[in-house]
């Protein structure tokens, strides 16, 4: 399902800022190499992203879901000068070439990656999170927010990835049989509209955000 008009996305991106020309490397090089292409951010949730991280001013930022490190630099745009970005992934391929873009940029210095099961990793950091960037396996979206949730500060913001399920998620809603990842998203919309601790919109932006602002403990 194509959830916005394919010339309205293309006139938003004409009049959207550029990214820089690592990130339009990475990106080109994701969508002519790969058939999970699909994964990437892309250029206009990538400047969203950015933008959100710049008006936020974040200390410290928590990506679940690095794939090819795209969404890590777009993100660490807006990084205090003090600040530093923690990505988490499983795919040491992938992860092999994120590290080698990040290293041709002046981030390279503000980014933490880690190798492994997120739900095990996020207890082990000792870290209070300002940001936090959810696009990983579908099915433990309630999980990784239950385990970042403690460690986000008042005012900071989880935004997952891919809520919407390419419109998916209507199914689940009118109660038909749909695949594991789809009612594992709708249940995730449906407990952070339901959690009193937070105040959210979810943003119909290709796949769809679900940004979570944490209002209180």
């Amino acid at each position: 399902m194509d959830i916005i008009n394919s010339d309205i996305e293309n006139y938003a991106e004409k009049y959207t800022s550029d990214e820089s020309e690592v990130l339009q490397e990475l990106r080109h090089k994701t969508h002519n190499e790969r058939d999970d292409d699909n994964m990437l951010s892309g250029f206009y949730q990538g400047r969203l992203l950015s933008m959100f991280s710049k008006m936020l001013q974040p200390k410290r930022i928590l990506e679940i879901g690095t794939y090819m490190g795209y969404s890590t630099l777009c993100l660490a745009e807006g990084l205090t000068e003090d600040g530093k970005i923690i990505t988490l992934d499983v795919e040491e391929e992938t992860n092999k070439i994120a590290r080698s873009f990040w290293a041709r940029t002046d981030l390279n210095d503000k980014i933490e990656s880690h190798l492994g099961q997120a739900t095990e990793i996020i207890p082990n950091l000792d870290e209070t999170f300002d940001l936090v960037f959810i696009d990983a396996d579908k099915s433990n979206y309630s999980n990784y927010f239950d385990l970042v949730f403690p460690k986000m500060r008042i005012g900071g913001l989880i935004i997952a990835d891919n809520v919407l399920w390419s419109g998916d998620v209507l199914n689940a809603e009118n109660g038909e049989d749909v695949r594991k990842s789809t009612q594992a998203l709708h249940d995730y919309n449906i407990k952070i509209t339901t959690d009193e601790r937070v105040s959210n919109i979810l943003f119909a932006v290709r796949d769809g955000l679900m940004i979570a602002r944490k209002e209180a403990k």
